[in-house]
């Protein structure tokens, strides 16, 4: 069975100064964990110190964003095969705060999708429902059709190849958290929504909370049994706090 996957997501913020000092805490309590895949996504500029940094760790290295675009005069953009140039495994497409600050469609983030599976990434597609939405019963009608524009732009085979992240709007950098149930209940929706296509895809993709997870109740959400891990934001820039929460994802495989 798969491990649980804990991505921390780093947004903009670090130093080299501060990443260094990161690690050097992180690192050799992490060699002690077992079942639990990890990966950090910094700012891109610090990709290359942190490959540096997290060679033969078991850290994996991703992206918090990627272009639709391989090459050509797109300044300020980054593609995929840049991101493999550099180590990463791991790229987020469809961030919350990418959608709602840079106008990201779901079509532009099926294109991105696309492009980070041609990179040979594993996209992390980011799904979820603003207070609004949620308040207007609208949460799985918004996750369907975020869902909907990936499989429509690469299949359900190749959506298999990534990995979901349920991510409220509401509950992102606020301190307000789902609770285990409400989580559980979307996590449980987009799994019966990928198997009314094929059961086995839903069955091994891996379905990841985001939303102000925690150390005090990381273990709670990754017991809920269609949680496959989290998505950290806040909490992975501690080394002390994102290590308590790996840990709780060790706890039991998928």
């Amino acid at each position: 069975m798969a491990n649980k996957l804990v991505i921390g997501n780093w947004k903009m913020n670090g130093s080299r100064q501060s990443n260094t000092e990161f690690l050097s805490k992180f690192l050799a309590p992490l060699d002690q964990l077992e079942n639990v895949d990890v990966a950090v996504c910094p700012p891109a500029i610090y990709l290359e110190q942190l490959a540096g940094l997290v060679v033969q760790s078991p850290i994996h290295l991703g992206a918090q964003n990627l272009s639709e675009s391989e090459q050509g005069a797109f300044t300020g953009e980054i593609s995929g095969s840049m991101l493999r140039d550099f180590g990463c495994h791991y790229v987020l497409v469809g961030h919350s705060e990418r959608r709602s600050l840079n106008g990201e469609t779901n079509a532009l983030v099926a294109a991105k999708f696309k492009a980070a599976l041609n990179a040979g990434l594993t996209p992390v597609l980011c799904v979820g429902e603003t207070l609004d939405q949620r308040h207007d019963g609208e949460t799985l009608n918004v996750v369907n059709d975020q869902l909907q524009a990936v499989l429509d732009a690469v299949g359900v085979q190749e959506l298999g190849k990534g990995v979901i992240a349920y991510e409220p709007v509401w509950a992102i950098g606020t301190g307000e958290t789902a609770t285990p149930q409400q989580a559980q209940e979307v996590h449980q929706h987009i799994r019966r929504y990928i198997a009314e296509i094929s059961p086995e895809v839903a069955r091994t993709t891996r379905i990841l909370y985001g939303g102000s997870v925690k150390g005090d109740n990381a273990a709670e959400l990754f017991s809920q049994p269609d949680i496959d891990g989290g998505l950290v934001g806040g909490a992975s820039l501690d080394a002390h706090s994102f290590l308590s929460i790996c840990r709780a994802g060790q706890s039991r495989q998928l």
